[in-house]
């Protein structure tokens, strides 16, 4: 099963509200026949475009290719939400990597947020501050305030504000949880519009962009001196250095990385524009995400459209009826919005790994690669595009303590990826129903 054409149309963008509302950006045109490239780039999405426009910024020639349309997959469909830190908390770090190498994640993280509100000012693309994480039960909030206090005293780091139940629900506007925080540090943005800024900037600074074209293969330079060759169904790239960006959509095109990561599918609807009614929904325009396994996220737009993500399935293909499988999510936080009109409903595919750190590696000589953000992609696949440009240029420290994170392959690799997913997700969907 090719997850690149399973649930989409080639070429096209998903029906998403944020398609609808995207900025104009003329199409790239398709490689067609054998050309000549410094580094390669396989992937549109926010690790490749970064990687494009860093190493181009550099004084690299660069060729990035694109399946579909550059921020067709997870980039340009996402909850938009800019976290802050690692995927895990900075306890976990800290317990299994140690104190330094956890001090050291938390700043590359510092640096990723930096990077995002630095290249969305650049390509015009606003980002409206704070995050807010809800609990659902007195340990979740426990843990919670504990974390804050720690970055608190040990980085530094004063944006967190604590809600209590009551606050928590004047921020929400929904009593369904018992209290969390609101980071002020995040933030969130229009995730379609922040990859086609990049996409513009990379150009800009002269990478060459191709649309609509499928890599089949990649034959690896295997000694000093050899040239490595992307193979595309109508042309191919004999480059120097290549940088896998293709995240949940990459494939089999390398085996290596994907026995660690594993895509999975997420659900996204948004509503009609809210206008003046429920002015008591996220009155203050922050992002949330809670507590569950299967998380439930949701922000307000610029046109104050609720966009809401949640709900499992246990298969690659998306439900016939995304609304239904969402909507209940929904109306479980906002009874108010049971019955709210859904104007867009659509499904992305996004990849996760064991541990549910990103997973850094280098397949072959002169080959990087970064994916499996896990859901907290858009600041930190950002900066993996400028950590593996760094690397290509000769300054991998940053690439290399991402590397250095041990991301263990899926028992029995990519073959038994498909058993666990289900398996996994039927679990995990269950304790999030039952409250675990």
């Amino acid at each position: 099963m090719n997850l690149l054409y399973v649930n989409d149309r080639r070429g096209e963008y998903p029906d998403s509200v944020y398609a609808a509302t995207r900025t104009h950006l003329d199409p790239f045109p398709t490689l067609q026949g054998p050309i000549r490239a410094d580094v390669a780039v396989i992937g549109g999405g926010y690790t490749g475009l970064s990687a494009a426009l860093h190493l181009a910024r550099a004084g690299l020639d660069v060729a990035l290719v694109e399946a579909h349309r550059v921020g067709f997959g997870a980039s340009g469909r996402n909850g938009g939400q800019i976290g802050s830190g690692q995927r895990q908390e900075i306890d976990w770090l800290e317990r299994h990597l140690g104190t330094d190498q956890a001090a050291h994640l938390w700043s590359l993280a510092q640096e990723a947020k930096a990077l995002v509100r630095s290249l969305a000012k650049e390509a015009g693309v606003p980002i409206r501050d704070g995050v807010v994480h809800a609990c659902r039960n007195q340990a979740e909030i426990d843990h919670a305030n504990s974390m804050a206090a720690h970055l608190r005293q040990a980085y530094g780091y004063e944006s967190i504000e604590l809600l209590d139940r009551d606050g928590l629900a004047a921020m929400l506007g929904s009593d369904a949880y018992r209290g969390g925080d609101v980071d002020w540090g995040a933030g969130h943005v229009h995730p379609l519009n922040l990859a086609l800024g990049m996409a513009r900037l990379a150009g800009e600074a002269g990478v060459r962009l191709y649309e609509n074209t499928y890599v089949s293969r990649v034959t690896h330079a295997t000694r000093a001196g050899e040239k490595t060759i992307v193979h595309c169904d109508a042309g191919q790239i004999t480059c120097d250095h290549l940088v896998l960006a293709g995240n949940g959509y990459l494939g089999q095109i390398e085996p290596k990385v994907a026995a660690r990561v594993m895509p999975i599918n997420n659900y996204i609807v948004a509503t009609e524009p809210l206008g003046d009614r429920f002015p008591d929904v996220l009155p203050r325009n922050t992002a949330v995400a809670d507590t569950k396994f299967v998380v439930n996220y949701w922000r307000l737009d610029d046109e104050r459209r609720l966009i809401f993500g949640g709900g499992e399935t246990v298969t690659y293909r998306f439900p016939r009826d995304i609304a239904a499988v969402v909507r209940p999510h929904l109306a479980a936080i906002y009874p108010q919005l049971a019955d709210i009109p859904l104007t867009h409903a659509w499904g992305g595919t996004l990849a996760i790994t064991m541990n549910r750190m990103p997973c850094f590696a280098r397949p072959a000589p002169n080959c990087l690669s970064a994916s499996g953000f896990s859901g907290h992609g858009v600041a930190l696949a950002t900066l993996s595009g400028q950590l593996m440009a760094k690397a290509i240029a000769g300054q991998a420290s940053g690439f290399d303590a991402m590397a250095a994170v041990p991301t263990p392959a899926f028992p029995g690799g990519a073959l038994l990826r498909g058993p666990l997913l289900v398996a996994g997700m039927a679990w995990y969907g269950l304790r999030d129903r039952l409250g675990f």
